[in-house]
């Protein structure tokens, strides 16, 4: 019997895993049901979004390749979502897909996060994406400038770890 994804991910505690370790090795013993849990994003169970995010890095780290043709549904799809686990798994995917995206991709990836760095307060969100734009602009100046203040603002947060890694990044930047 095949076993749903989205039952799979549902229930429990929300910050446990549940089965989320069974499902990304049923994907990649079986890659054709990758749709499957990309498709999860549009669970109704801010839990399974959760879990899927989570899916998603864990299959990145093994099958790269499986997340490529994906690019663009991040972008459009999972980027729309108004949940921190997913905004902040999309800086972190996106630094890993970098050099998997096209100019147009780019682009709009950096719009996401641009936006996710003016308007989110998580500190995941803030941190994941200060990590993958400071990055990035170190081989693009446009971004640099866009960035600097920023980060100016964030090192001065009242969280240490976003203070922290703003300062960090923009020493970094010169």
């Amino acid at each position: 019997m095949r076993e749903c994804f989205e039952e799979m991910l549902a229930g429990g505690h929300p910050n446990s895993l549940g089965k989320t370790v069974e499902v990304v090795e049923i994907v990649l013993a079986s890659p054709d049901r990758f749709d499957e849990l990309f498709s999860c994003y549009e669970s109704s169970d801010e839990v399974v979004r959760l879990r899927t995010s989570n899916a998603m890095k864990r299959v990145e780290a093994v099958r790269h390749d499986l997340l490529v043709p994906y690019v663009d549904r991040f972008i459009e799809e999972v980027a729309e979502l108004d949940q921190d686990s997913a905004q902040w798994t999309l800086a972190q995917l996106f630094l890993k897909l970098e050099d998997d995206l096209s100019a147009a991709q780019r682009q709009r990836a950096m719009t996401v996060m641009k936006r996710n760095l003016e308007d989110r307060d998580d500190w995941i969100v803030l941190n994941a994406t200060i990590e993958t734009l400071a990055r990035w602009a170190s081989k693009d100046a446009k971004l640099v400038s866009w960035l600097r203040p920023h980060l100016e603002r964030l090192a001065k947060d009242k969280r240490k770890s976003v203070a922290g890694r703003a300062s960090k990044k923009l020493k970094a930047l010169g």
